[in-house]
């Protein structure tokens, strides 16, 4: 027996398609059944890899007594956040606000009209841990719903009321802010593990791009040794796959030994790019190694047929978290044999009383790699039952892949990273612009119906100026200034520099939402910003529309980057880029070692072209010297001569 979400494109929907429940999805038609019925809406948003959605469906929407009570009292809706992250941000800040946390599962109570009156997370099936069980929390509802009906939509309607978007007043993002801001992450910094605060500890990916970019400009030790320290301790503990490449979604203890093992595209393609920048400035083989294995590990795991990238890989597999991935030491003896087996538990710190859950050890790199013991395992594990895979295409993410690879592409020398990116950016402009509109997702090669939002046009016109650097390909500039200015006229507030999450257009929720901070991945605003500020200097044809544009936005930031630094990383990027220039190297005359010495020379929010004169507005009215090929390098409105020597061009980038 399936429900309505048997024929959702979601992959989490999916999951619950033989659910008891009586799901709809985010529908018109599930609030009008709310409307005939007068009951409440039953919300419950969760994504595909989530541990904890898992587990609250094995346990609630899997039983049939609670799903005949829900399917009662309730018009039940199931929505994959990642696929409308607009439901999921208006909805995350009322359960923020009213249970004093937020995460997902998110489960919240509507009126027919939309409006919210109660929320909260994961609910068990019996009481505990100071928590109702989800059965008392569906007929405290009922009843409240029932007797006190009134009320309840009078508190919904004041709750949307004090929720109400209020824009940051406007601050200048200068030096002085930028420099604070890398003193206040020191006052965070964990000086034993490396990161910001304690546990769960998140990968910093985009405080980590700041960082080195702040040091990039001003030569700041300690900007630089934070970001080392954090990418040191990432790499060699238990959030880094040490035989496959990628990262976990997060660490559960502060020391990265325990990750939740969640796999995430969004993690994997903003350290990608973070581990290339870092090895701009550190030969380290550490570095090196962490960038080719998470770039192939995007091609090998995550690519779909259709040249996307899926979404992410689950934390469970078979139902039990990390089983594809934890070790014991008689494991290893099993696969590599006593003596080289007992030499891997000291590499990787597999313990006999273990360091995850039964005895079992997650795998940390505690000396050098051996390429034959990783390969054996490798092999070994693939035997394993493996994880689910969440195989849609998110436009956003897939934009943030299409960056990292034609970035790290470039700078390590890698074509096929730079050809796969090419497919994927061919595929959503493919599938995913319709009528020069974003949709949010595909999978298998089918569009879905949800609208793009903000961050989908940011990242992925993102993605398009890398690969415009990379290839020098004309199209993909054009096609990035389409996606921006769409989004100037679409996403843009009254006020300078205030921009919406969905568009102008879109379907009107409770709010509409407005979230200027960066969490896992940047901020539609940010987004937007940073990719306005790259074409500008990239000689886009609206050049100084995009750079006011970005410098309104920034300003709207000022406070947040000023005051809460830890979740204002991208902005605090782009803010780098714009106090730096941002740095241009135009390279004319096709001289491979001019161009390579760009790539691996560059600041962080620079931009790189190569290609003939006047092939690329940025080579426009840049000739050959000499008859010969060239570089030249400029810092905002201000150029040196042009270089002919690879010596000469690196002196010019680190004047």
């Amino acid at each position: 027996m399936t429900n309505r979400l048997a024929s959702s494109t979601s992959p989490y929907l999916l999951q619950h398609a033989e659910n008891p429940v009586d799901w709809h999805e985010w529908s018109p038609e599930a609030f009008a059944e709310a409307r005939e019925r007068d009951v409440p809406v039953l919300l419950s948003v969760g994504y595909a890899a989530c541990h904890w959605c898992h587990v609250m469906a094995h346990e609630s929407f899997e039983d049939q007594a609670t799903a005949e009570y829900m399917n009662a009292h309730f018009v039940n809706v199931k929505v994959d956040r990642e696929e409308r992250p607009d439901v999921d941000a208006v909805y995350m800040a009322v359960t923020q606000a009213l249970s004093g946390h937020g995460g997902w599962p998110m489960t919240v109570f509507l009126t027919p009209d939309g409006e919210p009156f109660y929320a909260g997370t994961y609910y068990p099936p019996v009481p505990g841990r100071g928590m109702p069980s989800f059965r008392q929390v569906l007929e405290a509802i009922d009843h409240a719903w029932r007797e006190q009906g009134a009320e309840v939509r009078e508190s919904a309607a004041n709750i949307v009321s004090q929720l109400a978007f209020k824009p940051l007043p406007q601050s200048t993002v200068d030096a002085e802010v930028l420099s604070g801001a890398v003193v206040s992450l020191l006052g965070h910094f964990d000086r034993a593990h490396g990161g910001f605060g304690g546990a769960p500890k998140f990968p910093p990916s985009m405080v980590l791009e700041f960082l080195l970019r702040h040091h990039e400009r001003t030569g700041s030790v300690e900007a630089l040794s934070m970001a080392r320290a954090t990418c040191d301790a990432m790499a060699a503990g238990g959030l880094y796959d040490q035989l496959a490449g990628g990262f976990a979604r997060y660490s559960v203890d502060a020391a990265w030994v325990v990750p939740h093992f969640e796999k995430m595209l969004y993690d994997n393609a903003l350290l990608l790019r973070v581990y290339t920048h870092l090895s701009r400035r550190d030969p380290s083989p550490r570095y090196a190694r962490v960038v080719r294995e998470t770039a192939e590990f995007l091609l090998r795991t995550l690519a779909t047929p259709e040249g996307g990238f899926a979404a992410s890989l689950d934390a469970d597999t078979d139902g039990v978290e990390g089983l594809t991935y934890v070790w014991t030491p008689a494991q290893l003896a099993e696969v590599l044999g006593p003596v080289e087996g007992a030499r891997a538990a000291v590499l990787y710190g597999v313990t006999e009383e273990g360091t995850f859950e039964h005895g079992t050890s997650t795998l940390r790199m505690l000396g050098e790699p051996v390429p034959e013991i990783t390969e054996a395992l490798l092999a070994a594990r693939e035997q394993r039952p493996q994880p689910g895979r969440d195989d849609k295409v998110v436009t956003a993410w897939n934009g943030l892949a299409i960056t990292a690879l034609a970035e790290a592409g470039s700078v390590f020398g890698e074509p096929r990273w730079v050809e796969a990116a090419v497919r994927a950016a061919s595929l959503l402009l493919d599938l995913h612009v319709v009528d020069g509109r974003l949709l949010r997702t595909s999978r298998a090669g089918v569009a879905g119906t949800a609208a793009g939002v903000l961050e989908d046009y940011g990242c992925f016109a993102e993605g398009l100026l890398a690969l415009h650097q990379a290839t020098g390909d004309q199209q993909w500039l054009t096609s990035a200034c389409s996606l921006l200015d769409t989004a100037l006229a679409r996403f843009a507030g009254s006020e300078p520099g205030v921009y919406y999450d969905t568009a102008d257009d879109a379907e009107a929720l409770v709010q509409r939402p407005s979230d200027p901070s960066d969490n896992a991945s940047p901020s539609g605003a940010s987004s937007l910003a940073s990719a306005l500020v790259t074409a500008s200097v990239l000689g886009a044809h609206r050049s100084a529309e995009y750079r006011a544009a970005a410098e309104a936005a920034v300003a709207r930031a000022g406070l947040l980057a000023a005051r809460e630094p830890r979740f204002a990383g991208h902005w605090l990027s782009v803010a780098e880029a714009l106090e730096h220039g941002p740095v241009q190297v135009a390279v004319v005359g096709g001289d491979a070692d001019l161009v390579s010495a760009a790539w691996r020379e560059v600041h962080g929010g620079g931009v790189v072209v190569a290609g003939d004169p006047d092939s690329a507005p940025l080579l426009a009215d840049r000739p050959l010297v000499d008859g010969g090929p060239a570089a030249y390098v400029c810092r905002g409105y201000v150029c040196d001569r042009p270089v002919t020597t690879v010596d000469d061009l690196t002196a010019a980038l680190h004047r």
